[in-house]
């Protein structure tokens, strides 16, 4: 068992921070937006809600999976011998690549706002970031960017 602790140590810390969640925040910009002429609108937020957003992972969910499935098939491994070892072997592979899956896309969630505002122009917008900061309904924020690349800052 004492052989084990660090192969466990070890599977647990690869499965943290399988996903770059910074892009979902208001003060992140892309590397294409740096020095592009951005159109900045200016409005009031009429609605705001706590939301999550699912952020993508880097590898497509193989750390978590595979990370689970190995340290599961080391722990059933340690149970039983013959025949019964490779069951719980094969249990251990199973229930760690389901655990280690669900740990990986639990770590890959991000709070986030959903924000409703209302435009200086009457229009209404909803725009989802990462809430890194304090919004309130009533609230007067500038939106930064254009089409599919919008931030909410405040004003």
């Amino acid at each position: 068992m004492k052989r084990l602790l660090p192969i466990l140590a070890i599977g647990v810390l690869s499965l943290a921070g399988c996903a770059n969640t910074a892009p979902y925040g208001g003060d992140v910009y892309r590397g294409s937006q740096a020095g592009a002429a951005q159109t900045v609108t200016f409005g009031t937020i009429t609605a705001l809600r706590q939301v999550q957003i699912q952020a993508d992972s880097r590898a497509g969910g193989i750390i978590g999976t595979g990370g689970g499935a190995v340290i599961g098939g080391l722990l059933g491994s340690q149970i039983g011998s013959g025949s019964g070892r490779d069951l719980a072997t094969a249990a251990g592979v199973i229930g760690g690549a389901v655990a280690g899956s669900s740990i990986e896309e639990s770590a890959n969630r991000v709070t986030a706002w959903e924000m409703e505002i209302r435009r200086d122009d009457g229009m209404n917008v909803v725009i989802v970031q990462k809430a890194d900061r304090p919004f309130e309904v009533g609230q007067r924020v500038r939106m930064i960017g254009s089409g599919r690349n919008i931030t909410v800052a405040p004003y």
